[in-house]
């Protein structure tokens, strides 16, 4: 159970992928902008990582590794995480057309997105993992749990900033400051804000 809890707070909050380690920051600001384009996103890579950690994980130990072939592991990482969100995207684009329209060129770049590779190359890394596992053995449940709550704290990250534009959408806001700055400042604080978990975890 503490295994559980500690890979929650570690990935959610205290590793949070966009704003602590600032990876995936593209679909971040592009597709802030509305709450219920955040939420698909943030729910699309969320599957993305889970299915990328399910699959990468043992790919890497059970094949790469005793074949000696561990340094194809971006490679093959990048054409799993392709080939999952081809079937995303065809997926997305017949239940949910407006979705899929709203997201645009988003939704295809979670194949670049450096969020789902670096959740693929922690899970493998024992020395990040260390801090997350304690005594606990890495294994493919563990890898997954990661993944989905990587994905979740992404989410979570995500919806905040698209919560807070559309409230400052509402503020009479500087001239200079309206668009892309005043969304660089909000996201700055949101990353403030989870640096305090860092803080406490040290």
């Amino acid at each position: 159970m503490g295994t559980f809890l500690m890979i929650i707070v570690m990935a959610v909050f205290v590793n949070n992928f966009v704003v602590v380690q600032f990876l995936g920051i593209c679909p971040f600001l592009g597709l802030s902008k509305r709450t219920s384009d955040a939420l698909g996103m943030g729910i699309a890579v969320t599957l993305v990582m889970a299915i990328t950690c399910l699959i990468t994980y043992p790919i890497y130990n059970y094949i790469l590794v005793p074949l000696g072939l561990e340094f194809l592991e971006i490679i093959v990482f990048i054409f799993v995480i392709a080939s999952l969100v081809q079937m995303l995207e065809k997926a997305i684009k017949k239940l949910s057309p407006g979705l899929y329209k709203a997201m645009g060129i988003y939704l295809p770049l979670i194949t670049t997105n450096c969020a789902v590779l670096g959740v693929a190359e922690m899970v493998i890394d024992p020395s990040q993992m260390a801090g997350v596992l304690g005594s606990a053995t890495m294994n493919v449940g563990y890898s997954v749990l990661y993944g989905v709550f990587a994905g979740l704290g992404f989410t979570v990250a995500i919806v905040l900033l698209s919560g807070l534009r559309e409230k400052v959408d509402y503020l009479d806001t500087a001239k200079t400051m309206k668009g892309f700055p005043v969304t660089m400042v909000t996201a700055c604080f949101i990353a403030m804000a989870f640096y305090v978990f860092n803080l406490i975890s040290l």
